[in-house]
């Protein structure tokens, strides 16, 4: 039986999730395959960011690998799915540190003003950040199609906002993605939504760019992506150089739009329009 574009996409995205969890390009020397170790051994957050495959709900993917080599959860990120109970735990965790946070800086926690400001703050928190309890195979689902299209498709003035993961503070701008198909396209909102993925984790906006733009690689294999994000730091305009109106400017630019300066231009120049 020929394999449906659903089944390759997840096939796809699961070698994708297990290639990119090294750090950066840089090989664990005591873990060479670049996968995750088991929950309660410290380790960083490792390459793009994707979670690996678990819970009742994640599409099942056969697998020859035995059990303790499948990839797990690590001790410092949210794993996927998580229950009911366990957002509810992290949620109380997160509002005794920010209780902590108010008395630090001299606030009484239990004034009026204050008395729910941890509770909203960890739900908040918990929001912003859910990007890491999503699989790019259940946000693209099966919204990819064969179609003759062999010109760019684009869409751009995406607004995106996140979270600088050096101070924890909001970063907001939009962002312009393009690709080359190559018999096959995303739904247009799929782009949309893999951006949105994405920019729900503690971010830089550099990386952030590359993560999209590989994401829509991986998923279709177009002839070439294009990435360009324009955003504002608050960590630059409120704190520290205090420059407000200053705008960070990334691109992540694969296949024909790195190797073929016209298609790069091309895009350069439409969304500029």
């Amino acid at each position: 039986m020929t394999p449906s574009h659903s089944d390759l996409l997840v096939e796809s995205l699961s070698k994708l999730e297990a290639s990119q969890n090294q750090t950066n390009g840089k090989v664990d020397p005591g873990n060479p395959a670049g996968n995750h170790v088991s929950i309660g051994t410290p380790r960083i957050h490792e390459g793009y960011g994707f979670r690996p495959p678990s819970g009742i709900s994640t599409p099942l993917i056969a697998s020859t690998t035995s059990t303790s080599e499948n990839l797990v959860p690590d001790s410092h990120g949210l794993g996927w799915p998580a229950t009911s109970e366990e957002k509810a735990a992290r949620e109380k965790k997160l509002a005794e540190a920010v209780r902590t946070i108010l008395d630090c800086i001299g606030e009484d926690p239990d004034r009026e003003g204050l008395l729910k400001t941890p509770e909203r703050y960890a739900k908040a928190v918990m929001w912003m950040t859910k990007g890491y309890e999503d699989r790019l195979a259940d946000v693209i689902n099966d919204a990819v199609f064969m179609e003759d299209h062999d010109e760019m498709v684009l869409v751009r003035d995406i607004d995106i906002s996140s979270l600088c993961e050096h101070h924890l503070v909001p970063f907001t701008g939009k962002i312009a993605i393009a690709y080359i198909p190559n018999k096959l396209v995303l739904g247009l909102s799929k782009l949309a939504r893999i951006a949105e993925t994405f920019s729900r984790r503690l971010q830089v906006q550099e990386r952030l760019t590359k993560q999209v733009a590989i994401a829509i690689q991986e998923a279709i294999k177009p002839r070439g992506v294009a990435v360009v994000m324009e955003a504002t730091h608050l960590c630059m305009t409120m704190r520290g150089v205090q420059k407000p109106g200053s705008i960070t400017t990334t691109s992540c630019m694969l296949g024909c739009f790195r190797t073929q300066q016209k298609t790069r231009e091309e895009f350069l120049t439409l969304i500029k329009r």
